[in-house]
């Protein structure tokens, strides 16, 4: 008998929205000519890239001619963070973070560090959001970059980005926000913040994956850490992917018309997971803040048990979940945020996160309920017999 599925894990990845797979489709029959050249086809490809341009800058209230697209949020991480470190001069560089970034963040910082940058890692609360005064003290002369994400993609936690952009831009040291996790789920304005760089990623806002973008706001040095064409105003070589280009517009200007809606909608959701597990469920707290956060995540630590066998188990009773980053699926690690808010390696370990998204009902997510109460009485049960 097959088993219905349902799914919780769109920190992770989304599926293509229909509206998104229809206009990717088109695009790949129709719109095949390069966007660097010149005749007909070439010329009907660029304007169906421009046009996505425009409507991703819309939708974080920037100037088009100010977002460069990528393979994804990871390439706009180590553009956004390489770049500018390596663009600074001097022969003393120091760049400051926080110890819950994504690796896509911390892997360039430790590359920068092999290059002889210096770079501290700022320390967050239980909570999971990071003090602005904490920046403003790591603050040096020879700082160059200022790197926070803007959500969580374990914890769904907000930091507080409109006062570190006011700390670092009166410092003079250019900000870069990872809003990979954010876009799609709460406002974002690069222009009242007076952001600097801000990454985010198609495939977590309805859009295939392989394709991303980075805002760069003009006057931003950056170096280039790839090297060929003359593509996207010299800041990325090679050629567009244009269909991904123009699904991610796409899926821009869909998560604009329902941002404010579908956030309610998800806050009561996710209110109504937490609250269902909370009374039905011994041993269970909320990882982070309640508060500050994305109105789709919930990470929650069910004490006594292993997070790898619960996944397990809810997904042979038809529901997806993670322990955490899928970046980090198969690592014997605990989360690296989820210790960095303080919790012991086996309470990270027995921590799930649930992302919800747009096809979620609340039938389903008292269906995981359900799920979640029948998985842990199994295994409690027979972890007390082991």
């Amino acid at each position: 008998m097959s088993v219905q599925r349902f799914y919780f894990d769109h920190n992770a990845t989304t599926p293509i929205a229909p509206e998104v797979l229809e206009t990717l489709a088109s695009c790949l029959g129709q719109v095949y000519g390069n966007a660097s050249s010149i005749h007909h086809f070439g010329q009907a490809a660029k304007q169906r890239m421009e046009a996505a341009r425009r409507q991703l800058a819309v939708l974080i209230h920037a100037n088009p001619n100010e977002v460069v697209f990528t393979s994804g949020g990871t390439e706009a991480d180590n553009m956004a963070v390489l770049g500018v470190a390596r663009a600074a001069a001097g022969e003393s560089r120091h760049v400051i973070t926080t110890a819950v970034e994504h690796p896509a963040v911390l892997g360039p910082c430790a590359q920068l560090e092999r290059e002889g940058v210096a770079v501290t890692r700022l320390r967050v609360g239980s909570d999971g959001v990071a003090d602005p005064d904490d920046v403003r003290r790591a603050l040096r002369p020879d700082t160059v970059l200022v790197s926070v994400m803007h959500a969580n993609n374990e914890l769904g936690t907000i930091q507080p980005v409109e006062e570190i952009a006011r700390i670092a831009g009166r410092a003079g040291v250019p900000f870069h926000v990872d809003g990979v996790q954010a876009l799609g789920k709460i406002p974002v304005d690069v222009e009242a913040v007076a952001i600097d760089l801000y990454s985010v990623s198609g495939h977590k806002v309805y859009a295939p994956k392989g394709v991303g973008a980075l805002y760069v706001r003009r006057g931003t040095r950056l170096a280039p850490i790839a090297f060929g064409g003359h593509h996207e105003r010299d800041r990325r070589p090679g050629t567009e992917n244009v269909p991904g280009i123009v699904a991610f517009g796409a899926a821009a200007e869909a998560a604009g018309r329902n941002l404010t809606s579908e956030c309610e909608r998800l806050t009561a959701l996710r209110d109504r997971l937490e609250n269902a597990v909370a009374s039905r469920i011994s041993g269970v707290t909320i990882n982070g803040s309640r508060w500050k956060r994305t109105p789709n995540t919930s990470n929650m630590c069910f004490e006594g048990i292993e997070g790898e066998a619960l996944v397990i188990a809810l997904d042979l009773r038809g529901f997806a979940v993670s322990t955490g980053a899928a970046c980090s699926s198969g690592a014997v690690a605990p989360s690296h945020v989820l210790t960095a808010i303080g919790l012991p390696p086996e309470r990270a370990r027995a921590s799930m996160r649930f992302s919800l998204g747009r096809g979620n009902t609340a039938e389903q997510v008292d269906a995981l309920v359900d799920a979640l109460e029948g998985a842990m009485a199994h295994l409690r049960r027979i972890s007390v017999h082991a």
